[in-house]
């Protein structure tokens, strides 16, 4: 345990040290090597001794957290979108090793990025064997000017990921040659894009075998499609039988085949065919999303429905047009052109209709000056009694309003469920209203204000 949040009929002690010591006493595991100091000479002190005793520890760490004890202070502090400002780590060197490169590889992800990666020869670090590790970019690449046969430092990260620190020059064999970033996608051949001012390299072909297996999961996945039943080990052995090329392969699947893979049966199949079909009713918003056109989340897939109505539109409109869509600037509206501007993705859109999926657009969410919310910023935290996260995001920008990830000021309600911790505390310090889930409901319904 690392921390007490609440203490239902009781109060959490002044301090993080005693409420670590409280909760050993309540007889939960608390990691013996904590240690209260004063000032920021033992705070060093403490750092090297952890230091020297990494390798002696039965797992491994990469460095130690140091907190303000003082929980008033930590309240005071409070913290970013991302980080508490009353909890800093220091980080341990990085743990470095030489090896050389056997083979650079370059690999393509479910969003087209082209990723050089350099194959090592093995040799351990920090706990673990290296054979592979990231070249990020072709001009990360090109700066550290790494070549097959190089001897190479290599480190990891926050002794998690590999990394080439630098190539040792006077090691470097007298044939080794520049790495030829390639012309075309490595896999499919397909053209590369790479947008001004970006340093990644794209595949531009939606269908393309390195891209699909990931493509399949995102289509498939409950914030998309909502395919239930289509997850890794099923896509895993439709790719390997060669059952599926893209998509709108997945709307021509048929029970027979399904049945004979492993761990398949009749039932599963039928349970999975129903699904699929299910989701040809899906709104256009969560096709656009689906279908994983860069830039484009769940709002912006929105926006556009709310202002294209249907795809065909949305596929012939000019980067100008798109532009005037609320959010979407110029590198959004380059993407989209991009996308449809590929045939083999208009193709995979023509099919996903020829298979009877609808892509209609029920309907508008308001404008933010029309919405119920308007002008309203609201900040979610514990667990609701039936909306999800995401369902309660969707309905607040449904209704023009805004969610922020931290309470401030500028926020004008928070939404809390149970287990609501810190947040509750700040909003109630601030004097922002607090809403339970009912009330919130009652809100959007016009019932009150």
């Amino acid at each position: 345990v690392w921390q007490l949040v609440e203490l239902r009929g009781a109060e959490i002690p002044g301090t993080h040290w005693e409420s670590l010591m409280l909760a050993k006493e309540m007889g939960f595991k608390v990691n013996p090597l904590a240690r209260r100091v004063n000032g920021l000479k033992q705070v060093e002190d403490y750092c090297r001794e952890m230091q020297q005793r990494r390798d002696s520890l039965p797992y491994e760490v990469d460095g130690c957290v140091i907190k303000l004890d003082d929980l008033k202070l930590q309240r005071r502090a409070g913290q970013t979108a991302r980080a508490p400002r009353w909890a800093v780590a220091y980080k341990f060197p990085a743990r470095q090793a030489t090896t050389t490169v056997k083979d650079i590889r370059v690999q393509v992800g479910r969003t087209g990025a082209l990723t050089p990666v350099a194959i090592l020869e093995p040799v351990p670090l920090a706990g673990t064997t290296i054979s592979r590790c990231t070249l990020h970019n072709e001009e990360e690449l090109r700066r550290k000017d790494v070549r097959v046969g190089d001897r190479v430092l290599i480190e990891r990260g926050g002794d998690v990921i590999p990394k080439i620190v630098k190539v040792i020059l006077e090691a470097r064999p007298p044939d080794a040659q520049s790495f030829v970033w390639p012309e075309a996608c490595p896999v499919c051949g397909s053209d590369l894009f790479k947008e001004e001012e970006e340093v990644i390299s794209r595949c531009t072909n939606l269908s393309c075998p390195a891209r699909l297996r990931e493509s399949l999961l995102h289509f498939a996945s409950r914030r998309a499609m909502d395919i239930e039943g289509l997850g890794e080990a099923l896509v895993d052995q439709l790719l390997a039988k060669g059952m599926v090329q893209d998509v709108a392969s997945l709307y021509h699947l048929r029970q027979a085949e399904l049945a004979a893979l492993d761990r398949m049966a009749d039932k599963s199949a039928s349970n999975l065919l129903e699904q699929i079909e299910r989701s040809k009713t899906s709104d256009l918003s969560r096709v656009l999303f689906a279908l994983g056109i860069r830039f484009v989340g769940e709002k912006t897939a929105e926006l556009l429905a709310d202002a294209y109505g249907d795809i065909g539109s949305l596929m012939e409109a000019s980067e100008e047009d798109l532009q005037r869509v609320s959010e979407v600037g110029p590198r959004v509206a380059s993407a989209i052109r991009q996308f449809f501007g590929q045939e083999r993705n208009r193709d995979v859109v023509r099919r996903l209709q020829e298979a009877g999926v609808e892509m209609k657009h029920e309907a508008r969410a308001p404008r933010p000056e029309e919405g119920l919310l308007a002008g309203k910023t609201f900040v979610l935290t514990g667990t609701l009694p039936t909306l999800s996260r995401d369902e309660a995001t969707r309905l607040i920008s449904l209704h023009g309003g805004k969610v922020s990830s931290s309470v401030s000021r500028k926020t004008s309600f928070l939404l809390a469920g149970e287990s609501a911790g810190s947040k509750q505390e700040k909003a109630s310090a601030l004097r922002i209203p607090v809403l339970d889930e009912a009330a919130f409901l009652k809100m959007i319904r016009g019932e009150e204000k």
